[in-house]
């Protein structure tokens, strides 16, 4: 029979960061069959507290538990099989026990198995499943349901399109501290999409965004320096986010900060690392780059350098862009 001072030490342990001997105290419950200590360890074993991290071991954990009807353990499992962490992705099985979790209210399941409906992984696509779904966690308060609710307003998927609802339910999110909805938000103050256009709103939610991380957001917030939108033109500003999300690949960040060295905004004019600032943007696939390229391989200021100029024109023409096709067509004609 468990005993309540071997829960209170399991409790205390757990609290001071004593993981080991939380361990030693919960095993012994959760092998006599307690699901809410089942869950504990596999919490344990999934995080490397007290043992070493074990996935698998996590996984087998959280199963009893949920087999038994622990909500937040059949979250757990969905999640397992959605992102196959300690088991094959299965999508079917994720649905399965994101489905028996959300049955019983758990509002994390209840936006997961949106997203299964809204992307159609496991279950047929069904757009107004999603919505169902998300407004059941909404009303719950989830902040991520909140932000693909307005996704899907912003977007009209299974809706009429409406920027105020979508305004309205990524203002929750990122009211929350959610990054995603931050951003969004950010971008329909700037852009007055269901909102009242407001450029010090827009920073303010932008910078929230930008400083965890995002890196659209860095860029966008290095855009409103770059280009003076609710503050003062400050290249050293817009260097400084864009540095931030040129770091995390953003082709446009290494494109618009290519411009920067191209042209010696708050930066030493340098050709060179403005091509290989572009070159990183080119080689992800953005059309300006690859014709920003094709124009200083051919027309300088750096050494001409023709093969080049051909190869980046033609990824660009090869997208449609009319400009680098017509620039193509005038070096093949020419002998080189």
């Amino acid at each position: 029979m468990i005993k309540k001072k071997d829960l209170q030490d399991a409790h205390d342990a757990y609290e001071r960061g004593d993981y080991k001997t939380a361990y030693k105290i919960i095993l012994p419950l959760a092998e006599e069959g307690y699901i809410d200590y089942q869950f504990n360890l596999g919490i344990m074993y999934s995080e490397g507290q007290g043992v070493p991290q074990n996935h698998k071991e996590a996984f087998n954990w959280y199963r009893l538990a949920a087999e038994r009807g622990h909500a937040e353990a059949q979250q757990n499992l969905g999640v397992a099989y959605d992102q196959e962490i300690g088991i094959q992705k299965n999508y079917k099985e994720a649905v399965k026990w994101y489905r028996l979790s959300a049955e019983q209210g758990n509002a994390q399941s209840q936006c997961n198995l949106g997203v299964m409906y809204e992307e159609g992984r496991g279950v047929d696509q069904n757009y107004n499943e999603a919505i169902k779904l998300y407004c059941l966690s909404v009303d719950q308060g989830f902040a991520l349901a909140q932000f693909n609710l307005g996704k899907m307003y912003a977007q009209g998927k299974g809706v009429p399109p409406n920027y105020e609802i979508a305004a309205e339910l990524y203002q929750l999110a990122a009211e929350q501290g959610d990054a995603s909805a931050q951003l969004n938000l950010g971008k329909m103050y700037c852009e007055g999409k269901g909102v009242s256009q407001n450029y010090e709103t827009a920073i303010k939610w932008t910078r929230l965004s930008a400083e965890q991380g995002f890196a659209q957001a860095q860029f966008n917030l290095g855009s409103h320096y770059y280009h003076g939108l609710g503050v003062s033109q400050d290249f050293k500003e817009a260097l400084k986010w864009y540095q931030l999300s040129v770091k995390q690949g953003n082709e446009l960040a290494q494109f618009n900060l290519g411009i920067m060295h191209s042209e010696g905004q708050g930066v030493p004019q340098d050709y060179d690392q403005a091509i290989k600032l572009y070159r990183l943007a080119a080689e992800q696939g953005f059309v300006n780059a690859q014709y920003k390229l094709g124009m200083m391989y051919s027309k300088g200021p750096v050494q001409h350098d023709y093969k080049e100029a051909i190869k980046w024109f033609r990824l660009a023409a090869e997208q449609g862009d009319v400009a680098a096709k017509s620039q193509l067509d005038l070096l093949l004609e020419q002998d080189f």
